[in-house]
């Protein structure tokens, strides 16, 4: 679904272990890192497209996780030009997401990444929750700090320290839909 501004509706997602920390993916057949994320479809909510895309790209299903909170608000971020394809209409420019933070409730063995066809990922790892600012491809860095910096209270009951580094205003704040267990 892309806007009239040309933006793709998407759906961003944190999973987090008891540790605290997140799961971070390798793109399949690359050498880069991101969090799962994905497209919202026509008439989907941004719910339905979550549990639809932590299934596709990590295998999980919605009894596998506890769905803590999510952004208030979109978080846009724009393609480099090289990434955008002018030839298809209407043109993306862009992604516009909403990020969910998730607790995995069910053992690590769930996570499986190969379930589908269209392979998402080959590889991931349980990091630091401020590592994937610094894993994720440059054009990605200010969504990720933004939306880290936004759900952190929420994963950290507010005893969190946001690394001196990361010095972007802070940009939204997240809403709590479940208490973590």
């Amino acid at each position: 679904m892309i806007d009239k501004q040309g933006y793709r509706a998407n759906v961003g997602i944190v999973i987090t272990n008891d540790k605290q920390q997140v799961l971070l993916a390798k793109r399949y057949k690359q050498d880069s890192w991101q969090l799962p994320q994905g497209g919202i479809d026509q008439g989907e909510s941004d719910l339905e497209a979550l549990f639809r895309e932590l299934n596709e790209e990590v295998g999980l299903a919605a009894h596998d996780v506890n769905v803590i909170a999510k952004t208030l608000k979109w978080l846009r971020y724009d393609l480099p030009d090289y990434h955008i394809r002018r030839s298809q209409k209407p043109i993306c420019v862009g992604q516009k997401q909403v990020w969910f933070l998730l607790q995995l409730t069910s053992g690590e063995d769930s996570i499986k990444l190969d379930t589908h066809s269209d392979i998402e990922f080959d590889d991931w790892a349980w990091v630091d929750y401020w590592n994937p600012i610094e894993e994720v491809i440059d054009f990605k860095k200010p969504i990720y700090e933004d939306m880290l910096k936004a759900l952190a209270p929420v994963l950290f009951e507010n005893q969190h320290k946001i690394p001196s580094h990361y010095s972007r205003p802070l940009k939204c704040s997240a809403i709590v839909l479940n208490k973590a267990k």
